[in-house]
C-alpha cells in the first residue's frame, strides 16, 4: 500500500460573499525543511506522490499544517467545503487535477477586479504548494467512515484504557486499523485516503507507540464524520 473528477464546476471559485474572505488573509509561512527538493521550475504534477510511504506521510503532515493555515478559511476544515468555494476533495490526483491547483495556488483568481484567492506561489513555494496538493488529495470521501464507525469507536476506547495502563494486544489493534484503513477510499481517486484508522495505525506502531494519541486522533476524527 503506498502512503504515501474534476469537473468544470470548479472553474468558478467561490461566490461573490467570498470576495473579501480570501483577500485579507496574511499568508502564513510553510516549513518544508524535512521535504525533498524539487525542481527549481514549477512542475505540473504532484512530486510527491510517488516517493514512497515516508516522503508521502511528511507531506501530508506538511501539507495538512499549510492547508489549515491558509486555506481552510474558505475551502473549510479536512477540506469539506461548506459550498462557496470548491470541495478540493475531488481534484483528481492525477495531472490534469495538479495543472488546474498549480495554476490556482501560483497565480491566485481574480474576478472584476476582486481576489477571490491570492496568490501563494512566490510566497508559500513550490514545495509547499505540493505538500498542501498530497494533503488535499488524501481526504477520504463522504461518509467513508460509515462501515467502521461502530468498530473505531470500540478501539478508540480501548486505546484509551490502553493510555492508562490497561491492556490490550497493540499489533492486532494496528493490523485491524491498516485493514480499515485500506478499505477507505479518498475523494479524489487517490489510491491511499490518509484517514484516521490509518493514523491511528501509524501512532501505535515503533517501539513508542502513542496510545493516547491515537485515542484522540479517531475521537476527532469520527466526530468530524459525522
Amino acid at each position: 500500500m503506498r502512503l504515501g473528477f474534476f469537473s468544470p464546476m470548479f472553474g468558478a471559485i467561490a461566490a461573490g460573499s467570498m470576495a473579501l474572505a480570501h483577500g485579507d488573509v496574511t499568508p502564513q509561512p510553510v516549513n518544508t525543511d524535512t521535504l525533498p527538493d524539487v525542481s527549481e521550475e514549477w512542475l505540473t504534477e504532484n512530486p510527491y506522490r510517488d516517493l514512497g510511504n515516508e516522503v508521502w506521510q511528511t507531506a501530508v503532515e506538511i501539507g495538512d499544517s499549510g492547508y489549515n493555515q491558509n486555506c481552510a478559511r474558505c475551502h473549510g476544515l479536512g477540506v469539506v467545503s461548506g459550498g462557496l468555494a470548491p470541495d478540493l476533495r475531488y481534484l483528481e490526483a492525477e495531472e490534469y487535477g495538479d495543472e488546474w491547483y498549480i495554476e490556482r495556488f501560483r497565480e491566485g483568481y481574480t474576478q472584476n477586479g476582486i481576489t477571490k484567492m491570492p496568490a501563494f506561489g512566490e510566497l508559500l513555494g513550490q514545495k509547499a504548494a505540493w505538500a498542501i496538493r498530497t494533503y488535499i488529495e488524501t481526504r477520504p470521501d463522504d461518509g467513508a467512515l460509515d462501515d467502521h464507525s461502530d468498530r473505531l469507536k470500540e478501539i478508540r476506547n480501548l486505546l484509551a484504557a490502553m493510555a492508562e495502563g490497561g491492556k490490550g494486544d497493540t499489533a492486532a489493534l494496528q493490523s485491524e486499523l491498516n485493514e480499515i484503513a485500506s478499505t477507505i477510499e479518498s475523494g479524489s481517486g487517490a489510491p491511499v485516503a490518509d484517514s484516521v484508522a490509518l493514523r491511528a495505525a501509524v501512532l501505535i506502531s515503533g517501539d513508542n507507540p502513542d496510545f493516547a494519541e491515537a485515542a484522540e486522533q479517531l475521537t476527532i476524527g469520527l466526530s468530524a464524520a459525522r
